[in-house]
């Protein structure tokens, strides 16, 4: 089934309502998924509308402050994982964004139903060269970083 909706644009449903979407994320235009829950209707709530507009109205914004806290997250499992005392390929000393942003790379956007946290909740899903095989996911709570671990954390 196809749709085309107000604010998401054309999606089609397989397991879930996906397509693609364009975004700049510093300053490279990526194609990426969009994934938004919903029934097989295509009916979607206010909540998730309002979740997705000002995530892409605030995503200039919501960039700046993403880096700071996966660079945090990357370096507090690699302390976990004693790579800072034994080192690992996969997990080489970061200390920069800069850094960081060569080792991640955005693959879509998640918008959940919208009453499972309070406020407005985005998921976001990247490929990571440390871990293959988890991801690293980033929850958005009202346009702010609320959570990074694995990807499965967002879907």
């Amino acid at each position: 089934m196809i749709i085309n909706d107000k604010i998401f644009g054309t999606l089609y449903h397989e397991c879930g309502w996906t397509n693609y979407t364009t975004i700049n994320f510093f300053g490279n235009e990526l194609k990426i998924d969009l994934i938004v829950e919903g029934d097989e209707d295509g009916l979607f709530e206010q909540e998730q509308y309002n979740a997705y507009t000002l995530f892409m109205q605030k995503w200039e914004q919501v960039q700046k402050s993403l880096l700071h806290h996966i660079l945090a997250y990357y370096q507090k499992m690699r302390h976990e994982l004693g790579y800072d005392i034994e080192p690992n390929e996969d997990y080489p000393l970061v200390e920069t964004t800069d850094e960081i942003l060569k080792m991640i790379n955005l693959d879509g956007i998640i918008v959940p139903y919208g009453d499972i946290f309070e406020g407005r909740d985005i998921g976001l899903s990247f490929h990571c060269t440390w871990d293959d095989e988890n991801g690293l996911g980033v929850r958005l709570l009202d346009e702010k970083v609320a959570e990074v671990g694995y990807q499965d954390i967002v879907i």
